[in-house]
């Protein structure tokens, strides 16, 4: 009974939720001041403070927009004043990202002809780009009384007059814009696609949790609900807005065209083909990407031009160029060519849709796995392995790197598999066809993206601590499988060393690519201060490097409730502050649990060092590259939340433990209120999606 209610009353709720949202206003334009976000208007700096004469706030503003780019945006203070009375003020707090920012407004007085519009910029390493135009007046001024060359682009804003409910129809013509095949139609199939995942999740969580009937395959259901939410999030993600995928789409476009790998010819060469270049121009995708207030094509002229250069015979191959995925290892290219060729009488378009339900497997394969995983963990609770596979299928970030041309995907995939295996091995004992795999899912691994190398120390030693574990008389055997296999991982390394060379460009191999980040300035102390300070808060004594910025919080945790397109697309700020409340009841009963069951911790005791070392090693790897970015390059903090995605097993096992935290007899149902929990986040955030490009 309490896992009906919990699924039914959460479901309730959920549905209740969505109609309320769906009822408010879109916010819309009131006026800008005409100037367009064309140029580089200035570089400030943490602390600087710029001012610009604006006519009057428009009636009923409720928000301004400036045109500000930032990696990790510090905390900004707007307010329009008329000589020494203060009109309107607002704050917005540090973390946000992008090439725009919105500030909601207070008014603290009525109105003016006339109004100076300031921005002060808080405490921030980092360097802010403002755009606006430079052939305006110099008529914008610093804080130190700097006349800056031109003005910078201000918008104001208002709730619509509107619903969202009434905004349906417009939504999904823009909606079936686009992209191949297209049409209106586009939106009833993802509804269609969520209504099957929200179905099938509900039904499999009912049966299993109330244990009265088992599903005897219940983790490739599992598997299926994340195929089919990441096949919805491919049909809803723009085109070329996943993170980097027109580089990915190129490096599969090198391999299948030229039948080599990419490399970087220098200088101004570096270009993606024709064909891909000219489908990002009709996409208007660089005017799209990073501007959280700009939308995708609207109207069917647009459409028209683009399926007319789509028909044209443009050429296929580029320069050998693939941007930041150049130096990548090749196995998910590789699978991607397939399903490239096959659409080859096609489309780009039709290619990249293909390419991109392709990719949709590796998201349900990461359910499966993280499924197994706490299956080999948690044995004796059947309840909450499904709890944690539908909790991985369901995850809307997993979803939305899954739906697009990414080798995160895969990535996903494999770490989840390995975590997997390791699992058992230390359940049921090394054997050598275990030990195989091991290997041979690190192989698979190294070749598929370079922040897997941040797990491969702590496979050696789950090896290690695995072997010695081992009968006596089977050591034998276990050693000479895998010293074959990790010589085998070693080979696939030396290939990582070579590849680059070995294709005739101008590339390095991507393990020396990794290594030349890892080991390209700055001290060792410096770089594990940097990597300390990226996640948790800095030590006393350290160097300062985020100021104003509490990364656990703003970084990690806000990125991984919502942060989807470029890294520009997220939730108003009192989203992530609700976020918190059910954040910290699951990790009061995680805690819980790991308290109860604190006996049985101590005897797995070297199983958990396994997994702490591959976590550790992970986030090294990506707090070290992005010191590499950051500070040595200077190109500013290299971040996303998914680059924790790889220990996706380890979060699904700690909510099934959390949910065991609050005693046997309430388990289930609480078991039952995540899953509920985790599908209202994939819905909302898809909802955040269809607002960000076509509301």
């Amino acid at each position: 009974m309490g896992v009906r209610l919990a699924l039914a009353g959460g479901l309730a709720l959920l549905l209740a939720a969505v109609a309320v949202t769906l009822s408010g206003s879109p916010a819309r334009v009131l006026s800008t001041n005409s100037i367009a976000p064309s140029d580089e208007v200035a570089m400030l700096h943490g602390g600087a403070t710029v001012c610009q004469p604006e006519r009057a706030l428009p009636r009923g503003t409720s928000a301004v927009r400036v045109t500000l780019e930032s990696v990790i945006g510090p905390r900004l203070l707007v307010s329009a004043s008329s000589g020494a009375r203060v009109l309107a003020s607002g704050a917005r707090g540090s973390g946000w990202t992008g090439a725009d920012v919105t500030v909601p407004l207070r008014y603290d007085a009525p109105s003016a002809a006339d109004a100076t519009l300031c921005v002060t910029l808080g405490e921030d390493r980092e360097t802010i780009l403002m755009l606006g135009e430079t052939s305006r007046p110099a008529i914008a001024a610093s804080d130190g009384g700097e006349t800056l060359q031109g003005r910078m682009r201000v918008e104001y804003l208002a709730p619509g007059p509107h619903t969202w409910w009434s905004q349906a129809l417009p939504i999904a013509r823009r909606l079936g814009l686009g992209r191949a095949p297209s049409g209106t139609w586009v939106a009833g199939l993802i509804l269609a696609l969520m209504a099957a995942v929200a179905a099938l999740a509900a039904w499999l969580a009912l049966v299993e949790l109330e244990a009265r009937r088992r599903v005897p395959r219940a983790a490739l259901l599992c598997a299926l609900v994340g195929c089919l939410n990441a096949v919805a999030w491919s049909i809803l993600s723009p085109p070329f807005q996943v993170p980097d995928e027109p580089a990915h789409f190129a490096y599969v476009q090198q391999l299948a065209q030229a039948h080599s790998l990419p490399y970087n010819p220098g200088g101004e060469a570096g270009q993606y083909s024709v064909e891909e270049q000219t489908t990002l121009d009709d996409l208007d995708h660089s005017d799209v990407q990073f501007m959280p207030s700009a939308k995708t094509i609207s109207t069917r002229a647009q459409q028209r031009r683009l399926e007319r250069d789509l028909a044209r015979p443009l050429p296929r191959r580029g320069s050998g160029y693939a941007g930041t995925a150049t130096n990548e290892p090749p196995l998910y290219y590789a699978f991607e060519a397939i399903p490239y060729a096959l659409a080859s009488s096609g489309s780009l378009l039709d290619r990249l849709a293909l390419m991109r339900l392709f990719s949709c497997v590796f998201g349900g394969l990461t359910a499966l796995f993280a499924f197994m995983f706490v299956r080999e963990t948690l044995p004796g609770v059947r309840w909450a392995w499904t709890v944690a596979g539908l909790a991985v299928a369901l995850a809307p970030l997993l979803a939305f790197i899954s739906g697009g041309v990414s080798p995160d995907g895969l990535l996903f995939a494999v770490s989840a598999a390995l975590f997997y295996q390791l699992a058992r091995a230390f359940r049921r004992g090394l054997t050598p066809a275990l030990a195989a795999a091991i290997c041979a899912v690190t192989v698979l691994g190294v070749l598929t993206k370079l922040n897997f190398l941040g797990l491969v120390p702590g496979v050696l030693v789950g090896l290690l601590v695995t072997l010695r574990r081992a009968p006596p008389g089977s050591r034998r055997v276990l050693y000479r499988a895998a010293g074959a296999a990790l010589a085998v991982a070693a080979g696939a390394l030396l290939v990582g060393v070579s590849v680059g060379p070995l294709s005739g460009g101008a590339s390095t191999g991507y393990i020396s690519a990794l290594a030349a980040k890892l080991t390209s300035g700055g001290s060792v102390l410096d770089e594990l201060s940097y990597t300390w300070q990226f996640y948790l808060p800095p030590l006393p004594g350290m160097t300062a490097y985020f100021p104003g910025i509490f990364t656990t919080r703003q970084l990690w945790f806000d990125g991984l409730v919502g942060l989807y397109g470029w890294a520009d697309t997220a939730f108003p700020v009192w989203v992530y502050n609700v976020a918190l409340i059910p954040g910290t009841l699951i990790g009061a009963l995680w805690l819980r649990a790991m308290v109860a069951g604190r006996a049985a911790l101590r005897r797995r005791m070297s199983e958990l060092l396994v997994y702490a070392t591959m976590s550790a090693g992970l986030l090294v790897v990506v707090g070290v590259t992005s010191y590499d970015n950051d500070v040595i390059s200077n190109g500013g903090a290299f971040w996303e939340p998914r680059y924790l995605l790889p220990l996706l097993p380890l979060a699904a096992a700690a909510l099934a433990l959390a949910a065991r935290g609050i005693g046997r007899r309430f388990g289930p149902a609480l078991g039952a209120a995540i899953v509920v929990l985790v599908l209202g986040h994939d819905i909302f955030s898809q909802l955040l999606v269809v607002a960000r490009y076509y509301g």
